[in-house]
């Protein structure tokens, strides 16, 4: 049987494994792209996505039903989160496919939506491991846990050294480098969704990609806290 420990393992070694070349050209496409925006562009999607993430931040602690049994072990717990997961990869299929058949305007709606429905999941994966999301902290950790399923390879190795040293890096992480998150995730999901605006197809690849990225997420979240976990009981 496989333990934790080892799954734990594998899942870092596929983490840090070098994107594949597409996903590389894609993302040195983008860089390109942003270094053509204007600063003050740079700055007015900065603190858009900011307050964007903070308002789904309010909202995802006040939706986040009710509070789970102390003591469940680990497995109990995941089985619960495996649950929870079913339902969100669902809800980010049937989002993305309702927007994706919208055509243009709809599919732009899709970025809060599915941004809603990715903290929401990050908020219930928190109360079932039993950590107060009240917390300025908690709600931290919850976006180095974003950050790490949704960057470039570079900025990967850099999250998780932060998430695998929590207790130290938390001191230091006054608050998030807004820039560096929305382009981040813009990078990676630009490439993803892209094809979701096109006519005909943007309904199928809307759902796929939604299931795929909630499922990405599910995996992120549950592996950190993890991490998390063993170290606070060593």
């Amino acid at each position: 049987m496989v333990t934790v420990e080892e799954e734990l393992f594998q899942w870092r070694k596929k983490l840090v494994k070098k994107s594949n070349m597409l996903q590389r050209v894609s993302k040195k496409a983008q860089t390109k792209v942003n270094e053509l925006i204007p600063e003050k562009a740079h700055t007015v999607i900065t603190e858009s996505i900011k307050k964007m993430v903070q308002a789904t931040l309010v909202g995802s602690e006040y939706t986040t039903k009710g509070q789970y049994p102390q003591g469940m072990t680990l497995q109990v717990k995941e089985k619960l989160i495996e649950d929870k997961l079913t339902v969100y990869r669902r809800t980010a299929a049937a989002e993305g496919a309702g927007t994706g058949a919208g055509g243009f305007l709809l599919s732009l709606a899709d970025f809060p939506l599915l941004l809603s429905i990715k903290m929401k999941f990050l908020f219930e994966v928190a109360a079932i491991h039993g950590f107060d999301t009240k917390n300025y902290e908690e709600r931290l950790f919850l976006l180095q846990v974003f950050q790490l399923a949704f960057s470039s390879d570079d900025h990967k190795k850099r999250t998780l050294q932060v998430i695998e040293n929590w207790e130290e890096e938390k001191n230091r992480l006054a608050e998030m480098d807004w820039r560096v998150f929305q382009q981040e995730y813009r990078d990676y999901i630009d490439f993803v969704k892209m094809l979701q605006l096109l006519p005909g197809i943007g309904a199928v690849v809307g759902a796929y990609a939604n299931y795929n990225l909630l499922d990405h997420l599910g995996e992120t979240a549950k592996n950190c806290y993890r991490l998390r976990i063993l170290k606070e009981s060593n």
